[in-house]
């Protein structure tokens, strides 16, 4: 979570729960927990229950555009209701679907399919070409782009192809497709690196130097993070490509938003794994006294309290005692089940991945899913309906 002001807050600061922090807001909980580590939201524990947190009711206010006296400043400007105070916009998606806990891909239960899958079958059936096969014969690039991290080759890639593709609305069904099959084949490769053409998971562990006994843990990974619902790379992805921007083009807007929050996240949670493994139960505690949870643990996501691809990927990973305790450990301290964040920090360390390793997971997982969005508003997607309301000084007031 983030910033607690402690004894810093006035004596008559007020505090509301998590609950009503969100309906005032009009976010889900992640948002809140994300304007929380920004420092836009003050958190502290509840006084009653550790595991809770509260929230200062005036930085809610404010956020919200509020008046009176508990936002900040003498006037503010009257509240916007609706979707458009909560910024929304209206899409209509084929690609997945989070329904009494659990999470579909076209229909298809993702935690099932990752059990099994490869990433070629799960991006046909998210890209919706069960029905053929756009990675038959696909051939590698003679000039791979090769060198830096394995998110720097990826948005390389993606830049490049941008400007030699051509727009979306020149593809018919069958060429896209076979478009998101070279993109993809494309970025592994320039992940990878030379050598033979076996699965894309087999040559994702070619590049990170994982034994071929655990490439199934990168296919798991990779299948799991495909998607899970509307997020900032999901709409960026959507607008650009209802824009009709090059497929290339509409995944790259998508992959770079994904370097906000959702890689600041992983980011602080491959931080606390390191320093867990030395004291997991000291390191969840003292997360907990300062920010209400420890970093990868989170309940009431969009799937209920369990986010199901976190134990799904968990319990295949065969962590070490050490590994295996920073998520028991963390668990029973916050009370709090871990999230797939966790899950991804946790199987990278286990594979050695290097510091970067749950970034790159869940960048090269999650663009399989955002090209099956880029796909999908290309092919069946209707208009995404956003308004802009202008809030600044009025014409001529300066």
């Amino acid at each position: 979570m983030g910033i607690s002001r402690g004894d810093d807050m006035s004596a008559d600061e007020r505090w509301i729960a998590r609950s009503e922090a969100l309906t005032r807001l009009g976010v889900k909980a992640q948002t809140l927990y994300a304007y929380v580590s920004r420092g836009r939201i003050a958190a502290r524990p509840d006084p009653t229950d550790p595991r809770r947190s509260l929230y200062a009711v005036s930085d809610v206010a404010r956020l919200c555009g509020e008046g009176g006296a508990e936002a900040d400043g003498p006037e503010v400007r009257a509240p916007v209701m609706g979707a458009a105070a909560r910024g929304e916009a209206d899409i209509q998606s084929s690609v997945s679907l989070i329904a009494d806990g659990r999470l579909f891909y076209r229909g298809l239960d993702a935690v099932q399919l990752a059990a099994t899958a490869t990433i070629e079958t799960a991006a046909r059936a998210l890209w919706d070409a069960r029905e053929t096969n756009p990675f038959a014969d696909l051939k590698p690039r003679i000039d791979p782009i090769v060198g830096g991290s394995t998110q720097r080759r990826v948005l390389a890639v993606l830049g490049r192809r941008a400007i030699e593709d051509r727009a979306l609305r020149t593809h018919d069904p069958v060429s896209l497709k076979r478009e998101a099959a070279s993109l993809l084949s494309e970025v592994v490769d320039s992940v990878s690196g030379p050598g033979p053409r076996l699965y894309l998971h087999q040559r994702l562990a070619r590049g990170f130097k994982a034994a071929e006994r655990d490439s199934h843990l990168i296919r798991r990974a990779l299948v799991l993070g495909a998607d899970a619902g509307l997020d900032d790379a999901v709409l960026a992805t959507r607008a650009a490509a209802g824009g009709g921007a090059p497929l290339a083009g509409a995944v790259l807007a998508g992959a770079t938003t994904l370097g906000g929050t959702p890689l600041t996240e992983i980011d602080d949670v491959v931080a606390y794994v390191g320093e867990a493994r030395r004291d997991p139960t000291g390191a969840a505690r003292r997360w907990i006294g300062l920010k209400g949870c420890a970093p990868g643990f989170a309940a009431d996501t969009e799937f209920g309290r369990v986010d199901p691809r976190a134990p799904a990927l968990l319990d295949a990973a065969d962590l070490t005692a050490d590994l295996k305790a920073v998520w028991t450990e963390g668990e029973a301290a916050g009370g709090l089940p871990p999230g797939f964040g966790l899950a991804l920090a946790l199987t990278a360390r286990r594979l050695d991945l290097g510091p970067t390793g749950a970034g790159d997971l869940l960048m090269l997982g999650r663009l399989i899913g955002l090209l099956a969005h880029a796909v999908d508003q290309a092919a069946d997607g209707s208009p995404i309906r956003a308004r802009l309301r202008y809030v600044g000084p009025e014409p001529g007031s300066h």
